[in-house]
């Protein structure tokens, strides 16, 4: 059963949504073709129920955490610690800083933070972000292998109490495994972002903007136009053993739903890693662009247009294919090229 505030929370708001669609995948092969196809998230139930960190989670919390153990490097782990006696929701304090901090040690340690704060109302929420499987474990990945490794993932293990963060989204594409506990996915179409009220692009809990409402308790007055993106909103509760995929850029809230909670994941991207992050092209044209007069907006615009999001033949035709530059698809050399051209610019 599950434990904790997160659990208890009134559920109304979930019911009337819609369920992610359900997708079996027999094999990797048949995942990978789900993948190639699919445009819209999809869970596949039991995809990883015989690896053994999910048999250990079944048997116990404490078999989950000492088989991790077993695997852990001794290199300092940064932990995630909420404030006591709150509801597990992660998120800003009312200065907008944020209420959790966060602290350094070894796993063992950790761990025996885990064990003295089971069963305790009180207790702050405790939560391993994004931890890569292959820097701080020996064995781990190849003894729970992943389902997309053909696509050549990073590998990222959570590791929490009842936690609960808000709405955000990744540029990489996501397949995140329930191993241990279980876990609430709600999911929002990428159009949605003017409904979810994000909060600030550079101050963030995480890394990325995140949704300002509370989803248990959401208040449309303070925020009208989220009833609208709850009306596209998806729903899922994974148990162990089971997937969910998150395309790139789609939305999605994530709670820890047992007093214990393990997830894995794994990002990739379609693209070339040397091409950039595309929010970094997004903080430069708030830099540069946002702040000029309106009818020079409306020119840059058009060339952002021309140049990037159009980029017809029209682009290059009249250029000679040696005299191209960067206007020619990119590749790594004339990627490190511009990036070394922008870095010095900036520093400027």
């Amino acid at each position: 059963m599950p434990g904790g505030p997160v659990a208890e929370a009134d559920t109304t708001v979930f019911s009337a949504m819609k369920r992610v669609e359900e997708r079996e995948a027999q094999d990797a092969a048949a995942l990978s073709a789900l993948l190639d196809e699919a445009g819209a998230p999809f869970v596949v139930r039991g995809l990883v129920a015989d690896w053994p960190l999910v048999q250990a989670g079944k048997e116990s919390a404490r078999a989950a955490r000492a088989y991790l153990l077993d695997h852990a490097r001794p290199a300092p782990f940064t932990v995630t610690i909420g404030e006591p006696g709150r509801d597990g929701r992660l998120f800003y304090n009312d200065d907008f800083g944020m209420n959790f901090r966060t602290a350094r040690g070894k796993l063992p340690d950790i761990f025996r933070g885990f064990d003295d704060n089971e069963g305790r109302a009180d207790a702050p929420a405790i939560y391993l972000t994004s931890v890569d499987m292959v820097s701080f474990f020996d064995g781990l990945v190849e003894a729970n292998p992943s389902p997309v490794l053909d696509r050549q993932p990073h590998q990222r293990i959570w590791i929490g109490t009842d936690t609960r963060v808000a709405a955000h989204n990744d540029f990489p594409r996501n397949l995140a495994c329930c191993a241990v506990g279980r876990r609430r996915f709600t999911i929002f179409p990428p159009e949605q972002f003017r409904n979810l009220y994000l909060g600030p692009l550079e101050n963030t809990p995480a890394g990325r903007p995140v949704s300002m409402v509370d989803l248990h308790a959401p208040d449309l007055d303070a925020y009208p136009r989220f009833a609208e993106a709850l009306e596209h909103a998806q729903v899922v509760e994974l148990e162990p053993g089971d997937a969910i995929y998150i395309p790139s850029l789609w939305w999605h809230h994530v709670e820890g739903l047992e007093p214990f909670n393990i997830l894995v994941n794994y990002w990739w991207r379609d693209t070339p890693a040397y091409l950039g992050q595309p929010q970094d092209a997004l903080n430069h044209a708030i830099l540069t662009l946002r702040d000029l007069p309106a009818e020079e907006k409306a020119i840059w615009r058009e060339l952002f247009d021309h140049y990037v999001f159009t980029a017809g033949p029209e682009v290059t035709d009249h250029i000679p294919e040696a005299a191209q530059g960067i206007l020619a698809r990119l590749t790594p050399e004339t990627a490190s090229q511009l990036r070394t051209y922008l870095l010095r610019t900036l520093n400027q």
